[in-house]
């Protein structure tokens, strides 16, 4: 390999570095005639070694290219609640995951992998777009797992079918272990994990089998769980050793450093917890004074018709 191959990378991989998407969404845009380098369309393979002249431009805007060492890989996890939307925008007006999330300068934060509107619970977001499509892609088999409330009819054959395998209309999928975890009736839940992440996978699984979901909750993704204490809508970043343990999932060099540390983290959440408490009991302490209102109000018409 010639020293000028060493120096260069493929266009997608560094936009995706640099977190401008995914590796397949920064692949389309190139196929769209959306980037160019230095005053040229960039085509599909191009390779480029980036100096401090170099001009990428996405939609003919200017992009903000860090060389890789200088890049530090930020990770997310975020508690999705039900109704809010996996895109950047909604033409709707919609709720979606990335209104809540902080700000960035120079990059942005790419969702690894989605969560339908019905579905909360555990979503991972990183500036890492390499990180987040090896992450995606099915040969690494990551885990997910979920816990699900579901209301049907359920069977021993049921459950060996779901575990054994279940002809959906994209192909073959199972679950690679299912849990009874209690309830009954309406309200039986179960946790079961999947190494993919098709398109309402959990559900349609289930539907194939005739059984509804009523509630789906991701709780794990990998070895990171939905951490305690995080409020719906709230989010809290990862600390250097689980960014660590995600990159070596997938075959990617250790990072040395990370953004914040897990004790300021910790600070935070428990500050989200404390505004939320108070939150809540000020709603209450207001619904109280409001019904005392009421009641004053209506004792002192019922004494005026007594006396009239």
């Amino acid at each position: 390999m010639s020293v000028k191959k060493q120096q260069s990378e493929k266009l997608q991989k560094i936009l995706a570095r640099c977190g401008y998407g995914s590796r397949r969404e920064i692949e389309s845009f190139i196929q769209s005639g959306r980037i160019s380098v230095d005053g040229q369309l960039a085509t599909l393979g191009d390779r480029i070694e980036v100096k401090s002249n170099t001009k990428i431009r996405l939609d003919g805007h200017l992009l903000k290219i860090k060389e890789a060492e200088k890049t530090v890989c930020r990770i997310l996890a975020y508690y999705k609640p039900e109704g809010e939307l996996c895109t950047h925008h909604d033409p709707e007006g919609r709720p979606t995951v990335f209104d809540r999330l902080p700000k960035l300068t120079g990059s942005r934060w790419i969702a690894i992998g989605r969560l339908d509107i019905n579905t909360c619970g555990l979503l991972l977001f990183t500036t890492n777009g390499e990180l987040a499509n090896r992450l995606m892609h099915p040969r690494h088999e990551v885990e997910r797992e979920y816990a699900i409330r579901v209301f049907g009819k359920i069977n021993d054959a049921k459950i060996r079918q779901l575990t054994k395998g279940v002809q959906l209309e994209d192909g073959e999928a199972n679950f690679k272990t299912l849990k009874f975890r209690g309830g009954e009736g309406m309200n039986q839940w179960f946790n079961v994990t999947l190494t993919e992440g098709r398109n309402r996978e959990v559900r349609r699984l289930w539907e194939a089998v005739g059984i509804q979901v009523s509630r789906l909750i991701r709780v794990r993704y990998g070895d990171i769980y939905l951490p305690k204490g995080l409020p719906r809508g709230g989010w809290t970043e990862l600390g250097l050793a689980q960014i660590n343990y995600l990159r070596q999932l997938v075959g990617l060099i250790d990072e040395t450093a990370s953004k914040i540390s897990v004790e300021q983290d910790r600070r935070r959440i428990k500050a989200n917890q404390i505004r939320r408490a108070v939150k809540r009991h000020t709603q209450v302490s207001s619904m109280r004074v409001a019904n005392k209102r009421a009641t004053g109000t209506a004792r002192g018409r019922n004494t005026s018709s007594r006396k009239g």
